[in-house]
């Protein structure tokens, strides 16, 4: 075998699993019928038109095969609701705010603010702004879930044992389900406006350098008519609540569970701006080893069991596609068909906006707009509450969007403009029309119709082609730039939308390569005072590091793509451990980070113990040192936040006279203070012993289910997948954010995906914890040591290859 080969083998874990692979196409040749040694299922299905088939091969990846599409689509939702039913049910009841009818009075309020963030437009317009064949996969995927659904309620299915743990039953879906729940959808930047009032409150609006780089470079003021004083720091409660994962918790625990903590929840929305994002890249094949083009993509969200992300194969005469999307949505989103191949970073897009109101003193129901009062509009809907008698909800929208916060004494309302409030713009969803894409013009032209999220979608082609396009609905903001909240009295307006020939684009690019990690990527020359795109962006070192990799690599292999998403390099530990380098101190926690670190390779592998110094220091210790010198006024509001590591870096770089008549004496002792505190740190939680000190020993993986606390002991265990010791944390290629109370994984590329582009089953990928949502399933939990250790598993395409490798063959008839 070739060396590439073999460093492939090496990251598939097992005998068995090296065995199927190896022996795959022999099997194939070889046997009649491989499949006879699956494991066989034969069911009937409602509503199905013909004859199919799901292969589910040996690592919980279902390939379905139907004879037409409605049949196709029928059986993803079918087939999700079979292995993923709580997970979807519960992100249905959620997103449409129904979560009091099952869980109880406690969830009233965050079921209000879900039906604050729904689409309430024209559905007929919605439905046009997918594509041509949107509403029928809807509807197909929405059936096949449903046939699911009327058999376990009818007892011919078993009731997963989430259901009996809540004590709920699972519900039918229509198609506007799918598209109207919006606030599932990433969120962008109002919290980040909220937090920049409360700085340029507190100390100036200069003190903000320190919490977040603006880029490209940009100084923003207070927008004419705002006092940011005004701005409560509690405004964003509804948005938190309809943003969040529904919590679970003992009735004594419930209301601590599920309130609104704002500074917690400010702190961890401006940390999303490198916690939740993606790395993908895309490399032509005259820089690759096999001479064919090679796209990886490792998406970054919050770790969850099950995941989010779930992988599946779509095939029926004139489709035939595979990768990963969510659960609850037709069609995938990352993946390949036969000719082409796609993956998406977050393109950091601003898409929301906080509007600030004068209230008429006479009609609360009205606000300043213009010269005079507008109404606002009033929906009043019933909702069931399990126990109770019906409540009455009382939504109040403005011409911008839903009324979250009124301030009676300051006669203000506060209300959420978002580009989730235009038609097509139901979170993913539009990968149903690109994924069927053929070649270049075709994905462009689906991309033109994409609205949400904003994405840096990179491509490639059997043909050996490759490109970039940023895509997503993008407000054009004449007269402000979005950084701060405006007054809703139409100075501030939405002009209209930027097309996708505002946005940058690229295809066959001179370096052979193509790769976004949610870094500023706009061009040098982008008329950036023109279209104003977005100021904050995710810090460049991922980027920065997998650019470095790829460009020193003239024959990338598909196992160096693996090695790269693995890849644990700080690229901000490079930059602070060079400010360390002329450091002495007689200090004894100051001298021993010093010798850990000065020679330390910037590596945050799980084994080391400089990576631990170094990820508690950045994350507790130096940015609250910095800022209680030149910024003591905020330093309550700034300190807290683990992003603000890519500002303070910049900013030690280049010291200012806020750090004395002295800046660069200055810069070192806040260097000295701060890194003696964080070994002192590391020293109480792992030990004065420092060679016993490892990353990995603080920096662990555990996916607790939320069912948990409702549990009994013996459940809740099956339901917890983990710990595990892993390497990386935010800001390098192999992204793994943690908590910084506990060092524990937060979130991070549960997914990864790389694509040998024309030899498709060549291609790997990953999927933690697993496949399957049935904690005792073998799928639920079995991918997790493989992950945790940088291996994949085959992600195979062609039919002779998938039932070489299938575990179980279900057989679906008509019923």
């Amino acid at each position: 075998m070739n060396t590439d080969f073999n460093r492939v083998m090496q990251k598939l874990c097992g005998a068995a699993i090296c065995a199927a692979l190896l022996t795959s196409t022999s099997i194939a040749r070889e046997k009649p019928n491989p499949l006879e040694s699956a494991r066989q299922v034969k069911t009937d299905v409602a509503g199905l038109n013909a004859p199919a088939q799901i292969l589910v091969d040996v690592w919980g990846i279902p390939h379905i095969y139907a004879g037409n599409e409605h049949d196709l689509f029928f059986l993803q939702g079918f087939n999700a609701a079979r292995d993923r039913l709580w997970q979807i049910d519960l992100w249905r009841k959620r997103g449409l705010g129904l979560l009091a009818k099952d869980f109880g009075q406690a969830y009233v309020e965050q079921d209000k603010a879900l039906r604050l963030f729904l689409y309430r437009g024209d559905m007929n317009a919605e439905w046009a702004a997918y594509g041509p064949k949107a509403k029928t996969y809807a509807e197909a995927f929405v059936a096949g879930i449903n046939a699911y659904v009327a058999d376990v309620r009818a007892g011919k299915r078993p009731l997963p044992i989430e259901f009996r743990i809540a004590g709920t039953m699972p519900d039918p879906w229509t198609a506007e389900d799918v598209v109207r729940i919006r606030s599932h959808g990433l969120t962008r930047n109002v919290a980040s406006e909220v937090k920049r009032s409360l700085v340029a409150c507190a100390a100036g609006l200069e003190a903000d350098r320190f919490r977040v780089k603006l880029e490209p470079a940009w100084t923003t003021k207070i927008p004419d008519g705002l006092d940011p004083c005004t701005v409560p720091k509690a405004v964003l409660a509804p948005y938190d609540l309809a943003t969040r994962p529904v919590a679970f918790a003992a009735p004594k625990d419930q209301k601590a569970a599920l309130a609104h903590d704002p500074d917690k929840f400010l702190t961890e929305a401006d940390q999303q701006r490198d916690t939740i994002g993606s790395n993908n890249w895309v490399i032509a094949a005259s820089r690759t080893a096999t001479g064919r083009p090679i796209l990886a993509n490792d998406p970054h969200r919050e770790h969850s069991v099950p995941s989010l992300r779930y992988i599946v194969g779509l095939n029926a005469p004139g489709l035939s596609v595979i990768g990963a999307g969510e659960p609850a949505l037709p069609g995938i989103s990352i993946g390949h068909n036969g000719t082409i191949a796609f993956g998406l970073t977050i393109f950091n897009v601003d898409q929301e906006d906080l509007y600030v109101y004068g209230l008429n003193p006479e009609n609360p129901n009205q606000y300043r707009y213009g010269s005079g009062w507008e109404d606002m509009r009033i929906v009043r809907e019933k909702e069931q509450v399990k126990g109770e008698a019906d409540r009455d909800l009382e939504l109040k929208f403005t011409r911008h969007g839903p009324v979250i916060y009124v301030d009676d004494a300051g006669k203000r309302a506060f209300a959420v403009r978002s580009i989730w409030f235009e038609p097509g713009t139901s979170a993913y969803f539009g990968s149903s029309d690109y994924m069927t894409a053929k070649d270049w013009n075709g994905f462009l032209a689906a991309m033109r119709r994409w609205g949400a999220p904003s994405e840096n979608q990179v491509y490639a082609d059997t043909r050996g082609n490759i490109g970039w396009v940023a895509a997503g609905k993008t407000p054009r903001r004449a007269n402000y730039d979005g950084l701060m909240p405006v007054p809703g009295d139409g100075r501030y307006e939405w002009k209209d939308f930027l097309s996708l020939d505002d946005l940058p684009k690229a295809y066959q690019p001179k370096q052979g390569f193509l790769a976004t990690a949610n870094q500023m990527n706009l061009p040098a020359d982008y008329p950036v005072a023109e279209r104003k795109v977005g100021f904050e962006w995710a810090d460049s070192a991922r980027w920065q590091r997998i650019t470095e990799v790829l460009s020193a690599n003239n024959k990338v292999t598909l196992a160096d793509a693996m090695d790269l998403q693995n890849d644990d390099t700080a690229m901000l530990g490079r930059r602070l451990v060079k400010l360390l380098q002329p450091l002495s101190s007689d200090d004894a926690n100051v001298k021993k980070g010093l010798e850990l670190l000065k020679p330390w390779d910037a590596r945050d592998a799980a084994d080391s113990a400089a990576a631990a110094v170094f990820e508690v220091w950045i994350a507790n210790h130096l940015g609250p040192v910095l800022l209680k010198t030149t910024a003591p006024k905020a330093v309550d509001l700034i300190a807290p936040e683990a992003s603000s590591i890519s500002a303070v870096v910049a900013y030690l770089e280049s010291p200012d006279a806020a750090l004395g008549s002295d800046p660069a004496a200055g810069r070192d002792q806040v260097l000295r203070e701060s890194l003696g505190a964080a070994v002192a740190d590391v020293a109480g939680k792992l030990g004065a012993d420092s060679s016993t000190w490892r990353w990995g020993r603080l920096h662990v993986a555990k996916f607790d289910h939320a069912l948990m606390p409702l549990a009994d002991k013996a459940t809740a265990a099956q339901l917890s997948v983990g710990p595990l010791a892993f390497g990386g944390a935010a800001n390098v290629p192999r992204a793994a954010t943690y908590r910084r109370s506990d060092y524990q994984l937060l979130s991070g590329a549960s997914f990864r995906m790389v694509l040998d582009v024309g030899n498709w089953d060549a291609s790997r990928t990953i999927n933690t914890p697993g496949q399957s949502g049935d904690p005792f399933s073998g799928h639920y939990r079995d991918l997790a040591p493989l992950w945790a250790t940088g291996q994949y598993v085959p992600l195979l395409y062609s039919r002779p290859a998938v039932e070489a490798a299938t575990a179980e063959a279900i057989t679906l008839t008509p019923r």
